[in-house]
């Protein structure tokens, strides 16, 4: 995800003359430092509009600098940097203006490159299913401040329309939300039932039933845009594809972890044909404390 923001500053002029020897004619001219930031994971392009400038000297608050006029950065990690360019005149004057960047976790995950390589960067948060997982093959999960990726492989096409069933654990407690006899160790606040592909069922649920817990009581919610299917790919007998669910819609998800099951049954309701994990062991916790 790409984020911009534009920055404009009054020049801060530090090449100064002595009060009693300037006059009106020679006072400094300090640059008028303008700049934008756009924000892609640990990566930050600064696009420099500064007017009155022979040169510049940007400090990126990580303790590297660039005397590009606009620079490209990589950030070693998320944390807050406040990098700082200092333009300066022909004359020797010299304006600053500094920002401050908040960078949170980055993913190589990209949802609209028609590509599933980027997938091979994710080495953690790997499921490969066993006998209990059916047609599914094998599942990844990825995040960053915006998304939670999903990665499926399985024995399946896109016209065999199965229904999808996301069992979500958004506060990452088992006192709350439906327990599942599925999935073990999570109690289900979220429920997204539906056909990913064909935009015209997948529907967010949230779990009523309180401290019946086993009851299957769950109220339909409207929720826009809350998803989003990337690249697919039919390989043979195997289709696999990814998705990714915007953090921000999912109620409860006040944590930092996550529990996710799936299940997939057949379009017309007859039998599950594939869960992840494989059925009745526990819940995947996706740890986004990072």
């Amino acid at each position: 995800m790409s984020l911009q923001r534009y920055i404009t500053f009054a020049g801060i002029a530090l090449g100064l003359c002595g009060l009693s020897a300037c006059s009106k004619d020679d006072a400094p001219v300090a640059p008028d430092v303008f700049y934008s930031v756009a924000l892609d994971g640990y990566t930050v392009k600064f696009t420099n509009a500064t007017t009155g400038a022979a040169s510049y000297q940007w400090d990126f608050g990580d303790g590297t600098t660039s005397t590009e006029e606009s620079p490209s950065h990589e950030y070693p990690g998320k944390g807050k940097y406040v990098p700082t360019l200092y333009a300066t005149a022909a004359d020797g004057t010299i304006a600053e203006g500094s920002t401050v960047i908040n960078i949170s976790k980055a993913s190589a995950v990209k949802l609209k490159d028609n590509s599933l390589a980027d997938w091979d960067t994710v080495a953690h948060n790997v499921v490969v299913s066993g006998a209990g997982g059916g047609i599914m093959k094998q599942t990844k999960y990825d995040y960053n401040s915006d998304y939670i990726f999903f990665y499926f492989e399985m024995t399946s096409t896109v016209a065999a329309g199965n229904v999808f069933d996301f069992y979500l654990d958004t506060d990452n407690s088992p006192a709350t939300g439906y327990l599942s006899w599925m999935f073990a160790g999570a109690g289900n606040d979220v429920l997204i039932e539906g056909d990913v592909f064909c935009n015209c069922w997948f529907d967010p649920m949230y779990f009523t039933g309180g401290a019946n817990q086993s009851g299957w009581s769950w109220a339909w919610q409207g929720i826009a845009e809350f998803y989003e299917v990337g690249t697919v790919v039919q390989d043979g007998p195997t289709l696999r594809f990814e998705m990714g669910i915007k953090r921000a819609k999912l109620k409860g998800l006040v944590n930092k972890a996550i529990k996710v099951g799936v299940s997939l049954t057949k379009n017309d309701w007859s039998a599950v044909v594939g869960t992840t994990p494989d059925i009745t062991t526990a819940s995947f916790m996706l740890d986004m404390s990072e």
